[in-house]
């Protein structure tokens, strides 16, 4: 027993609150009128321990610690008993978007267009820019692609991916020394439309050929609709119609060796600035006539100097090589003209390394002079 403890009377009826003892055996019983009545503590008996005495509350509330948390803190640290603790929570901001808005078409837009374009960084500074690489896409089909480059017949895939309707796509950035790997290029398009119907058009597959020289030219860059700074673009396929097609119509072909039509190329498949028309020769049916002089084809070399001119000179040498090297028998007439024979020199020193399996010999001094030399494909 203790003071506090609500007790009940055994030997006769009431009770009370113990307000005290007297000495070991008798206990103080304060009744409801507030009298204290001693009482043998054997005849007493607890009946409730509850206090209610405000002494009582104040203590045991001091008593309890502290606790600082916040009351988001403590509200999560309890749990309700009736929430499913198996469940698992998900925060709706780490999940992914994948909602997409459907492609904006424009009037006019289905006929596939698609350019490879090359950006100056820095266009005030055209002899020692970088270049931002892009494929354009100006249809309304949404295009697969791959770029692949190559170097003799061996193929390189440089990059894979799809391209959104009427968008740009940034490839890379390149300097004026890795032009050299991206010399012969080749692209395949596959056209389609999502969540919508539309017309099936043929996969593209095409054969570029970069020429680093006009990265050198502030005229090679034109401005576009489709960037800030002029761009040089190549065209890979314009209103469905391919640039450059791998396989060119054989009767096309022989009017241009037969020089029937006006030369804008000197080898279908690569962009090249129109040439003057030189005089014609007589030429045999089976032979292909490359004049290499650089004003045949160039119209303009400011700001080259003897290096770029040779470089560029052997770099179509190796173009027109490559590209017939398929064609078993196939004979070449290159024109370089006579001079110091610098440029000669170069292309018999490549032919004896390089193609070695090709034969070459001097050409008709009656057909072309002097400075001609025929190469035949093996």
């Amino acid at each position: 027993m203790k003071i506090g403890d609500k007790v009940s009377f055994l030997s006769e009826t009431g009770g009370g609150v113990i307000a005290g003892f007297q000495g070991k055996n008798i206990v103080l019983v304060e009744d409801e009128d507030g009298f204290q009545i001693p009482t043998p503590i054997n005849e007493v008996v607890v009946i409730g321990n509850d206090d209610y005495s405000i002494a009582k509350v104040v203590a045991k509330t001091e008593s309890k610690p502290k606790d600082n948390k916040s009351v988001k803190a403590l509200l999560a640290d309890g749990t309700d008993s009736d929430v499913d603790t198996d469940v698992e929570y998900v925060d709706i901001a780490d999940k992914e978007v994948t909602f997409k808005m459907p492609a904006e078409e424009r009037k006019g837009g289905n006929a596939l267009s698609c350019y490879l374009a090359f950006v100056p960084i820095n266009i005030k500074e055209m002899t020692t820019t970088r270049f931002e690489a892009y494929l354009v896409n100006d249809c309304n089909y949404c295009l697969q692609y791959s770029f692949m480059t190559a170097e003799g017949n061996a193929w390189t895939l440089h990059s894979q991916g799809e391209i959104e309707p009427n968008t740009s796509l940034y490839i890379e950035e390149v300097g004026r020394e890795e032009l050299n790997s991206l010399l012969k290029m080749g692209f395949q398009l596959f056209a389609y439309k999502r969540d919508k119907s539309f017309i099936l058009k043929p996969v593209v597959e095409v054969q570029l050929r970069l020429d680093p020289i006009k990265f050198y030219k502030l005229h090679s860059f034109q401005k576009t609709i489709y960037f800030d700074t002029p761009a040089l673009l190549y065209t890979i396929v314009e209103d469905d119609k391919i640039a450059h097609p791998l396989h060119i119509d054989a009767a096309e072909l022989k009017n241009k060796m037969a020089g029937n039509v006006e030369p804008s190329r000197l080898v279908s498949g690569k962009d090249t600035v129109t040439k003057p028309q030189s005089a014609p020769r007589p030429r045999n049916s089976d032979e292909l006539v490359v004049d290499l002089h650089i004003d045949a084809l160039l119209d303009s070399t400011a700001g080259m100097s003897h290096a770029d001119i040779l470089n560029y000179q052997i770099g179509k040498f190796q173009e027109v090589l490559d590209k017939y090297s398929t064609q078993k028998g196939k004979k070449i007439i290159f024109i370089h003209g006579k001079g110091e024979g610098v440029l000669r020199h170069s292309l018999i020193n490549m032919l004896n390394y390089k193609y070695k399996r090709y034969q070459y010999q001097d050409a008709s001094f009656q057909e072309y002079g002097y400075g001609a030399t025929q190469v035949t494909i093996r």
